[in-house]
Parts: C-alpha cells; sequence; structure tokens
C-alpha cells in the first residue's frame, strides 16, 4: 500500500467520511492501522529500544472513534503499549511527554488524531516525540514503512490499551502559570470572557482555565464538541468564525474573546469593542508583551504588514519576516536561538505562536493565557490590553488573491519561472521596489504615485495555487497594485485570473 499521498507537510491528512461528493474516503481504520503501527517502528529505531509506549489523542470529529481504534490496533499489535487520552488539545499531546510523574510509565511519544480547521469529512495524523513535532521527512519515512507488509506479534505478546485524560493537569497547569505570573488566586475576577471553541477540542479553556481564575464565561459558544462544526469552522482565519466571535462580543458586553481552532494549535482574540485580534494585530500585542520582558527577534510568516516590522522595531525588537509553515517559522526562531541571537517568539499570520520558553510549541491555549496575564496586569493598572498595540499602524487597503494553476500543468515549475520574469519585470519599473530581506516568492515595494504599498506572490505550500498579498496605505492604493500585477500574468495561460478579474471589476 503506497500511503505517501496522504503526507502533507508534516502531517498525515485524508477523507475520513464519506458522503461529500467526490470526495473518496482514502484514510480509512486500515491506514490509520498501518501509519500508528509503523510510527511505532520509526520510534523503537531512533530510541534503540524494543518496545515502547505512546499517547493517542483525539479531537471532536466524527471518525475520531474509528480511526482511533486503527491506531489502537497499530501499536499494540507491534507489541507496544499505548495511552489513550480522549479528547485533548494537540499541544497537550506534547506537553504530556514532558511529564514525570503523571503517567505510570512516561510516553515515548505520542499521536493526535486531528485534521485542524479543515472540513469535517477529513482527519488526519500529526507525532510528538518528548523534543518536537516530527518533521517532514520523519513523516515521510514513516509511511514508506506503514507501505510494507503489516506483521503483528503473536497474541501473547501484543501491547495493552490503557485509558488517562491529561487534559485536567494541562488545564490546571494553564491556570497555575496565570496565579503565579499576577499574584493572586483569581486575577480576572471582575472580568467577563468569551470563548468561541467552534465545537472543536478548546471548549475546556473556559470552565477549567477562566472560571478557577475568577472570570465570567457567560456568552461562550460552541464549547459542546461537534464533529460537524455545525455553528461555523473552527478557524481563527476563517472571516465567518470571527464574524461570530466578534458579534457574541458584542452582544455579551463582554471585555475579551478567545477563538480556538478544533485541536487548539491556533487562536484569535476580540477586544473589547468587538474588533478582531488577529493576524498584524495578534503578533503586535504578543510581539509587545514579550518584548517588555526582554527585547529580541520576532520570526513570522511572509505575510505580514510593514506597519507591524515598525511596530516591533519601535519597541526594540528586531522582525525576521520569513516563510509561510507554521514549522518553517518555529525552526527558523529555533535556528537564530541557536546561533546566539535571542528570539522568543516564532508566529504566523494564521494564529499559530511558538514561544521559546514554552518548548516552541505552538499552542494556542497557552497564547491566550500569555494574553490574559497582560490583560489582568493592565487592568490593574486602570488601562486596557489593547493599549499596548494604540500605535500599531494597520494598511488602509488589504487583499488576498489565489490564483489557480490549470490542471495537469507541471505547477511547481511554471510556478518558479512566473517569479522569476516577475523579478525581471519589476526591475524594469522604477516605481517598484523588491524588499531588502524576502525568504519566500518576490515581495514588492510600489511608490506613493502607484499604489504606496507592497506586494507578495508566492506559491502555496502544497497545492496548485499562486497566492498573492497586497497592502496599501491610502484609498484605492490595491487596486492600482493588483492592476500592475494583472497586466504581467495576462501572459501566462495556464492560471486562471479570474480572481484578480473580479477585485478589479469589484474596486473600480
Amino acid at each position: 500500500m503506497d500511503y505517501s499521498r496522504l503526507r502533507n507537510g508534516t502531517d498525515v491528512r485524508g477523507i475520513a467520511v464519506a458522503g461529500v461528493a467526490g470526495e473518496e474516503v482514502d484514510f480509512t481504520k486500515e491506514a490509520a492501522r498501518d501509519i500508528a503501527h509503523a510510527f511505532c517502528v520509526w520510534l523503537k529505531n531512533k530510541l534503540g529500544k524494543k518496545t515502547v509506549t505512546v499517547a493517542a489523542g483525539y479531537d471532536s470529529r466524527i471518525s475520531a472513534p474509528v480511526l482511533l481504534s486503527g491506531v489502537e490496533e497499530g501499536v499494540t499489535d507491534g507489541g507496544d503499549d499505548v495511552i489513550v487520552t480522549g479528547l485533548s488539545s494537540t499541544p497537550s499531546m506534547f506537553m504530556l511527554l514532558q511529564e514525570k510523574d503523571f503517567f505510570d510509565v512516561v510516553p515515548d511519544g505520542s499521536v493526535m488524531i486531528t485534521a485542524s480547521h479543515l472540513p469535517y469529512n477529513r482527519n488526519g495524523l500529526k507525532f510528538f516525540t518528548k523534543e518536537s513535532g516530527l518533521e517532514s521527512e520523519d513523516v515521510k519515512e514513516i509511511l514508506e514503512i506503514a507501505g510494507k507488509e503489516y506483521v503483528p506479534v503473536d497474541a501473547q505478546s501484543r501491547g495493552v490499551i490503557e485509558k488517562k485524560s491529561y487534559m485536567e493537569k494541562y488545564a490546571a497547569d494553564l491556570v497555575k502559570k496565570v496565579r503565579e505570573a499576577c499574584g493572586e488566586d483569581r486575577p480576572l475576577s471582575g472580568k467577563k470572557i468569551l470563548v468561541d471553541a467552534g465545537g472543536g477540542a478548546g471548549g475546556f479553556y473556559a470552565e477549567k482555565v477562566l472560571v478557577p481564575l475568577g472570570a465570567d464565561m457567560t456568552g461562550s459558544q460552541f464549547l459542546t464538541p461537534d464533529g460537524y462544526f455545525k455553528g461555523h469552522i473552527p478557524n481563527p482565519e476563517n472571516e465567518d468564525a470571527m464574524a461570530s466571535v466578534c458579534a457574541a462580543v458584542k452582544r455579551e458586553k463582554a471585555d475579551f474573546g478567545v477563538i480556538f481552532d478544533t485541536d487548539v494549535d491556533r487562536a484569535g482574540a476580540v477586544d473589547d469593542t468587538g474588533e478582531e485580534i488577529n493576524r498584524n494585530r495578534l503578533i503586535a500585542l504578543i510581539s509587545a508583551i514579550l518584548l517588555s520582558e526582554k527585547t529580541g527577534t520576532i520570526v513570522t510568516d511572509s505575510v505580514t504588514s510593514d506597519g507591524l516590522a515598525e511596530f516591533i522595531e519601535s519597541r526594540g525588537g528586531k522582525h525576521h519576516r520569513f516563510k509561510r509553515g507554521y514549522k518553517n517559522v518555529i525552526n527558523e526562531a529555533i535556528r537564530l536561538n541557536e546561533s546566539g541571537e535571542y528570539t522568543p517568539l516564532a508566529i504566523e499570520t494564521s494564529g499559530h505562536a511558538a514561544l521559546k520558553e514554552n518548548y516552541f510549541l505552538d499552542d494556542g491555549a497557552y497564547l491566550v493565557t500569555r494574553l490574559l496575564i497582560a490583560l489582568a496586569k493592565a487592568a490593574k493598572n486602570g488601562k486596557k490590553l489593547t493599549d499596548l498595540i494604540a500605535d500599531l499602524k494597520m494598511p488602509v487597503e488589504a487583499t488576498e488573491l489565489r490564483f489557480r494553476f490549470k490542471a495537469g500543468c507541471d505547477f511547481k515549475a511554471l510556478g518558479a519561472e512566473l517569479i522569476e520574469k516577475l523579478k525581471a519585470h519589476a526591475a524594469e519599473k522604477s516605481y517598484i521596489t523588491p524588499a531588502a530581506e524576502n525568504y519566500e516568492g518576490i515581495r514588492l515595494n510600489f511608490d506613493k504615485n502607484h499604489g504606496a504599498g507592497w506586494l507578495l506572490v508566492r506559491m502555496s505550500l502544497h497545492e496548485p495555487i499562486l497566492p498573492v498579498n497586497a497592502e496599501s496605505e491610502e484609498k484605492g492604493g490595491a487596486e492600482k497594485i493588483v492592476s500592475e500585477l494583472y497586466g504581467f500574468l495576462k501572459q501566462f495561460d495556464f492560471l486562471d485570473l479570474s480572481p484578480a478579474e473580479k477585485f478589479l471589476k469589484e474596486n473600480k
């Protein structure tokens, strides 16, 4: 069996539930069994052990029970033990590997059954060792092992299945962190803080973290696990999801709002006026908090605003704008620290935030906890949390367009060729200058007479898509920038240019 098609970067992902037209199930119980079995083989080879113990958790997706049974079978068929932690967040599956006394036997690795924010019919696997989440090459190797003949051990040598939830301990640790940082038992007393879990695994945060800290969680929504995500997609990047939580904050007159993705490795927030704290505002806020403690470098993905760079520099920090992909951003921050450049934060505009102080683990609940500590301290001094980002300059206009390559073409080669030609095109224009430091695609700055902003053109990490981001400091500027790009792109017949045509028509 060839499982390579299920690899999605550092994850395994596929279609686990039938019923959506044109989407056939390719991630089955058997696939979960084979891949979990292979993970244990890989782990034993890595650690030089004859048997291992693996923890397994899952989010709220409806396919979780079937896939869990496959994982249990695959682990125990190899003579290895599995600890089932039940409904869990992805970050908790790494944190439990750091525990010394919680389990009778400390797990050697863990498996999380999740497909993040993808639709209800999808599911997948994420893997952790005690050091970190696995890299893409590790997952590739595991899938190669999984494709070989499956040979279970004899019945007497099979591993055992234990059940023990970890989320209570994980939540208690977050509560403890806030109490220690604020110096009081209920530092959020008098504050109404609303949680939107979107039917995912993040509902625990309201009752297990906020309530013990004194907060009023009235108005929180979609806390009950719902594998169909009937309220909205649990995704801080989704417009409908953000509109829903913003409306709830306004309706409930809450002091703060929090939204998690399905498996809680990402988060977004809402201020007391109902305005999003997302993307650049979220990055600026956590950067301001960390840089006030010790200045250093903030690593972000490639689509952040120029105003964010200015903001970070104004706080004594250095903005290192890197590539898309949370693993790329995290690994770059680790590399900088190892080279002697203090880097406390790696963060994507998607809401993936990994702090040096927290194992460089992208953990939405930890990020929110850090924000709430700052909120409590600000309130004590008669201030608002958003005072920390009052001087952040936001673009007047911002847009993202996604151009799809036509079916059957070699999109990676054609995309690389397109970007090289765009560089040459820009070099001929006096009003366009390439960004001084850029690690992904091409980022171009446009002068005040030709859009007063910037444009980033890059290749998607996994899909036949050319994503384009444009921002402007003036009204009508984005239209000028996109118009310039559209004129250039018309020479390529392998791209669907309708997103630009639609944008230009709507912004005449």
